[in-house]
């Protein structure tokens, strides 16, 4: 029998660069005391590894990431070690931020419809939701291509009039995208 050997710890996966859409719009997250929130703080909803956590965290905002994939956590824990990092699964469990608010909510490549009256109610007086996910025309592309995961045209736009109150859209767009090819929508929206 062969001696066993200790392995060594996987190296982080270097990151993405934030999404455009994200750094678009990153000025509309306050800084400071918002409402119900500690001093700034942003929500990274299905975060990965952590792109758009550092960023808003080199930005200096308190960043709070969720994700079910402990390994993408990792990843994330490695690149911002600040962060609060919760592992929940979504889809499949209770909302893991019961009560709380944030200045922003960042959601990027992740759809749960059940979770969007949520997200919306997320977001603290004077803060702002960026969200960019992939629209109805994406399984043209590639994936994903279940419809059950492409917005409908108009859904992030319903997303925030729904909301009590209302979240006021600052930006929207329900476009195809080159390199890769992908059709998305994306709505970047305050609380007034």
């Amino acid at each position: 029998m062969a001696p066993a050997t200790a392995c060594a710890p996987l190296a982080p996966s270097p990151l993405q660069p934030p999404s455009e859409w994200v750094r678009r719009w990153a000025h509309l997250v306050p800084m400071g005391h918002t409402a119900g929130t500690q001093d700034g703080q942003v929500l990274d909803l299905a975060c990965g590894r952590g792109r758009h956590l550092r960023f808003f965290h080199e930005r200096g905002h308190p960043v709070v990431g969720v994700d079910r994939d402990s390994m993408a956590l990792a990843n994330a824990r490695a690149a911002v070690p600040p962060a609060q990092l919760i592992d929940a699964d979504l889809e499949n469990g209770p909302w893991p931020l019961s009560g709380q608010f944030f200045a922003g909510v960042v959601v990027t490549n992740y759809l749960w419809r059940a979770l969007l009256p949520t997200i919306v109610s997320s977001v603290a007086p004077g803060g702002a939701l960026i969200y960019e996910t992939f629209a109805r025309g994406n399984e043209r592309h590639g994936k994903p291509s279940n419809p059950d995961f492409l917005l409908h045209p108009g859904e992030l736009l319903a997303a925030c009039a729904a909301g009590t109150p209302p979240l006021r859209v600052v930006a929207y767009e329900d476009v195809t995208l080159n390199d890769p090819m992908r059709c998305v929508q994306r709505v970047a929206a305050v609380r007034d």
